[in-house]
């Protein structure tokens, strides 16, 4: 193993992977917990929305504490009150100012309007605003100043920028309906003064509700020194960090077993962080070992009550484990729909066998900590329940004795796991999770017990497993596309499957609903199954199928009546019918029909398209009135707005034909097979003469000077149907690498971002194995300098590297096309 800039690499390889944030807990959409940044100990283990789900660690070596995970805090004083505290006033205006000091102390605000805080369109809002940017000042007066960490206390949608005397402190994407508290990386007394201050924020709204109010908290840590975190490893399924401190070496891992030949444990809620410590001083020293995970990953807020309890399970002939569960007091099971929202109903549990030396406690997280400080171990009190979370934090506490550590290493691990009761809903009936579909316990046990129990027993198999295919899906990765490609497949890999929720649908079939993170929360949402789909046709397809069934049942059930595919079936986790706004007609038929040719391919046969066939032959008819030369509308690119004689959507129309012609062939059908591909040939060749630009294609048909990425041809090289002539993408990619950015290849001629899932599939255009990595490189940079180090946004500018929007999406999947290719050959 190589260790370069800190990150451990799994085979020496160059360049380094250096991820913006770290998987730990990746279960399903809702239980997600991440490392932000670097280091495992710099900042509060957060979900991948941002909100604070602690997990924190200590290693007791010798009597001496030191922190190795998470950076336990809480809440401390209201530095200047945000709405929900205290009403204030602002001056703002909805246009955008004429001068670029707008922010600083000195700026003239006297013409600005006077309003209260929130500013919004909602009933509730003080001060309307109603357009697509508002600009507010903010005068307060301090007479004291703490000197702990500064957070936003913020609600907004869609963003925001904030600025404190002038200098610029965040900038946050996405819609926060409730309030939130945002890092600055500051601290209070480096950014306030005493006496007057300025606090100035910009925010725009894109389409929905607007509103926006912020205020401002003090964080108060308990400061625990460091241990010296000198390694990070990441691969396809683990996350280890290794620390040292005082004399012995500790290593965390991270092991989600999301293996897709074994969908029972990929879809059981239970996962792993494992510990080992051993002397490197060559003395034996004293070891205990604590973690807590905190009542926050069962709530949406901290301001609801939750209530806990323990319990022991165990099975004849195998070890029993003890453990703590916590969870809301008010259970509304999928009472919750929306993006920017974290689970409140259903259990957390942390289990450990029980064995002398574990000890366990449910305590508020300042006791829990200092006990294990003070003692070495935790013992369980009778705290007040039930209790709000924002009420001194309740956690689950595990301390651990290793005893006496030399040079061999000592290991123990826990054991993670969340109950939803009820993961979906689809159209009005609550379904389960794939893993709990049979009902069957061992006797005396409930179904989360035997799912921890099941989880404990294959422990060290799924051990072995995890290793073997990390280091498989490393090696296939690198032979397919190089090292760069091979560590951006490795980031992807649990991203894509954790924003996911396999459920056993109506008739038992299986059912992996999407959600659209930090996008608009969409379940099910075509346009997100396909750029996410190069994954699982690559290991199973069986869960592409999953992803597209609800699509299928959804027309063929007659609820959905119009003759194109629908965008999405409902808001993530009600999938009860489609909830955004407006449909993508050309870009979800051409989906639909590309996804299912492709499960073809992978498969050898066409049965799943001969289930769905007349719902095939309606989409393709649609296509064939409608998709050649679309009219103004929407692709899977929303962001970028409506556009009329979109190339790239044309050529998914195309593609989508011939398609249907490929699958018409595989059911026996030749004569419809030669039809739609002969049809699909005699479009591309008019499809060139209207998007012809010379040395490229358009990004509109009849616009010169225009261009944009054509990632859409990839499935006629992948599942060579050669309906456009090879020279189409010989010559999009020539042209491609004279528009590249330091941080990728912009989209399209219009802006400067891009979304790092269509470069690698536009990269894959490419015959060349240098023209690939000279397209991929760039967004391995992207990875590995960012600014903003959250989970991976698949939106981002080419220019500074910035993240625009999106993250922790399925899309990421789209990585793995390269490594599809091969397996189509």
């Amino acid at each position: 193993m190589n260790n370069l800039n800190g990150f451990t690499q799994p085979v020496a390889a160059s360049p380094t992977l250096n991820p913006p944030a770290t998987p730990l807990l990746t279960i399903d959409p809702y239980t997600s917990v991440w490392s932000f940044g670097d280091r495992l100990n710099a900042d509060a283990t957060r979900h991948w929305t941002g909100r604070p789900q602690q997990l924190n660690g200590l290693i007791r070596v010798d009597g001496r504490t030191f922190r190795f995970m998470g950076n336990p805090s809480f809440e401390g004083e209201t530095i200047v009150a945000s709405a929900r505290r205290q009403e204030y006033q602002a001056r703002y205006v909805t246009d955008k100012p004429t001068s670029d000091n707008w922010a600083q102390p000195d700026f003239d605000d006297s013409q600005w309007t006077t309003g209260k805080g929130t500013f919004g369109s909602r009933a509730s809002d003080q001060t309307k605003w109603t357009t697509p940017d508002i600009y507010v000042r903010r005068t307060v007066m301090l007479d004291k100043i703490p000197d702990g960490p500064l957070l936003i206390d913020a609600i907004q949608n869609d963003n925001y920028e904030l600025f404190i005397n002038g200098e610029r402190m965040a900038r946050v994407a996405g819609v926060s309906p409730e309030y939130r508290l945002t890092p600055t990386n500051r601290k209070a007394s480096d950014v306030l003064r005493k006496g007057k201050n300025v606090i100035a924020f910009h925010s725009q709204n894109f389409s929905g509700p607007g509103f926006v109010d912020m205020g401002l908290v003090e964080e108060r840590l308990l400061n625990y020194k460091p241990a010296t975190q000198t390694g990070r490893r990441m691969t396809a399924t683990q996350s280890e960090y290794t620390f040292t401190a005082a004399g012995v070496e500790l290593t965390v891992n991270f092991r989600a077993p999301l293996l897709m030949d074994n969908l029972d444990v990929l879809s059981r809620p239970v996962q792993y962080i494992s510990y080992s410590v051993r002397a490197i001083d060559g003395k034996t020293h004293d070891v205990q070992v604590y973690t807590d995970v905190s009542a926050e990953l069962a709530v949406n807020s901290a301001d609801q009550l939750v209530t806990w309890g323990r319990g022991r399970t165990g099975v004849q002939n195998g070890p029993k484990l003890d453990y703590m569960r916590v969870g809301t007091v008010e259970q509304k099971v999928l009472g919750r729909k929306g993006d920017d929202v974290r689970i409140d109903w259903g259990q957390l549990y942390v289990a450990s066998v029980a064995e002398p030396g574990t000890s366990r406690r449910i305590g508020t997280l300042v006791s829990s900590l200092n006990q294990f400080e003070r003692d070495g171990r935790v013992t369980d009190l009778h705290e007040r329940m039930p209790r709000l979370v924002s009420d001194s934090l309740p956690v689950l506490a595990t301390s651990m004795t290793l005893g006496k550590v030399g040079s061999n290493p000592i290991g123990r691990h826990l054991l993670i796991g969340y109950d939803d009761v009820k993961s979906v809903e689809y159209f009005g009936e609550p379904l389960n999770a794939w893993w709990r579909r049979y009902g069957k316990v061992t006797e005396g046990l409930t179904e989360i017990e035997q799912a921890l129990q099941d989880a404990e027993a294959d422990y060290n198999k799924l051990k072995t497993q995890c290793d073997a295919f990390d280091q498989q899906l490393y090696v296939d990765a690198l032979k397919a596309g190089g090292a760069t490609y091979a560590q951006l497949c490795v980031l992807g890999y649990r991203q894509a499957i954790a924003a996911h929720k396999l459920v056993a649908g109506p008739k038992g079939e299986a059912f992996f609903f999407s959600k659209e993170n930090f996008s608009n929360g969409s379940i099910g949402t075509v346009d997100v199954t396909y750029p996410s789909a190069p994954l699982f046709l690559l290991y199973n397809p069986l869960l592409l199928k999953g992803m597209m069934e609800p699509i299928f049942q959804y027309s063929e059930s007659g609820r959905w009546t119009k003759p194109f595919a629908a965008h999405d079936v409902g808001t993530y986790p009600l999938a009860n019918g489609q909830t955004y706004g407006e449909d993508m007609p050309v870009e979800e038929c051409g989906n639909m029909l590309i996804l299912t040719a492709a499960i073809a391919a992978a498969e050898g046969n066409a049965n799943y398209a001969r289930q769905h066939w007349p719902t095939l032959t309606t989409w393709v008819d649609y296509l064939k009135k409608e998709g050649f030369d679309p009219a103004n509308q929407l692709c899977t690119d929303d962001f970028a707005g409506h556009i009329a004689r979109n190339a790239n959507l044309s050529v998914k129309a195309i593609m989508g034909i011939a398609c249907y012609g490929y699958l018409a062939g595989r059911i026996g059908d030749k004569a419809r097979e030669t039809e739609y591909v002969e049809m699909a040939r005699a479009l591309a060749q008019k499809w060139m003469k209207l998007a012809d630009d010379g040395d490229h294609y358009t990004l509109t048909f009849e616009n010169p000077g225009t261009w944009s990425q054509k990632y859409n041809l990839i499935w006629d090289k992948l599942l060579r149907l050669n309906i456009f002539p090879k020279e189409v993408a010989q010559k999009e990619v020539a042209y491609y690498l004279t528009k590249q950015q330091p941080f990728g290849l912009p989209l399209d001629s219009r802006r400067t971002y891009t979304k790092s899932d269509w470069i690698i599939w536009t990269a894959t255009l490419a015959d060349r194995p240098a023209d690939f990595e000279a397209l991929i490189a760039p967004v391995l940079r992207f990875v590995n300098e960012s600014p903003d180090r959250i989970p991976l946004s698949d939106w981002h500018e080419t220019t500074d590297g910035k993240h625009v929007g999106f993250r922790a999406r399925s899309v990421v999947g789209g990585y793995y096309i390269k490594m599809l290719e091969k397996k189509l050959k």
